[in-house]
């Protein structure tokens, strides 16, 4: 079983930089058991979606790395293909962004807490709502092959600080 990377909600006590070098620790892992190679583009967008542990668009991943003088929209997307391939990283979809799996290497679908007003986020590993989804797709003669739910609300430190 493969090991959660961050807790839900990181908080001002993260060490983001430990937490940074156990997720390229592991996918490095991954990509090398899996004999793909996690070139130079990859891992620094990888990087940079790690970078916070927030929902990042391609275009801001672009904009970073042409600061550098580097990328172009196909190299950015083709290395983020690469990564969600690899079940490194996850679309968020309604938000058209990405973020880090915080459980690399484990074959699972995507549930999300997205804050609706600091867009903060939390992977959830939960079973029971993958195996509904799939019973009441059954029901309906319909072969789920993947599924990613995102749930709309407030974090914790947006609920303390009364916003809506």
């Amino acid at each position: 079983m493969a090991e959660r990377l961050y807790e839900p909600f990181v908080t001002e006590d993260h060490d983001h930089q430990a937490c940074l070098a156990g997720a390229l620790a592991a996918a490095e892992g991954i990509c090398r058991r899996k004999d793909c190679r996690f070139t130079a583009m990859r891992k620094k967008v990888f990087e940079l979606v790690w970078q916070q542990h927030k929902p990042v668009g391609a275009y801001q991943i672009l904009e970073m790395l042409q600061r550098e003088g580097r990328a172009a929209p196909p190299t950015v997307y083709r290395a983020l293909d690469f990564l969600q391939e690899m079940g490194l990283v996850h679309r968020i979809a309604s938000l058209n962004a990405y973020v880090g799996c915080c459980e690399p290497g484990k074959l699972h679908d995507g549930q999300f807490l997205i804050c609706e007003s600091c867009h903060a986020l939390a992977e959830l590993d939960a079973p029971a709502v993958t195996a509904a989804i799939e019973q009441c797709a059954s029901g309906l003669d319909f072969e789920v092959r993947r599924n990613t739910v995102e749930i709309l609300g407030l974090c914790p430190a947006c609920r303390k600080k009364g916003r809506s």
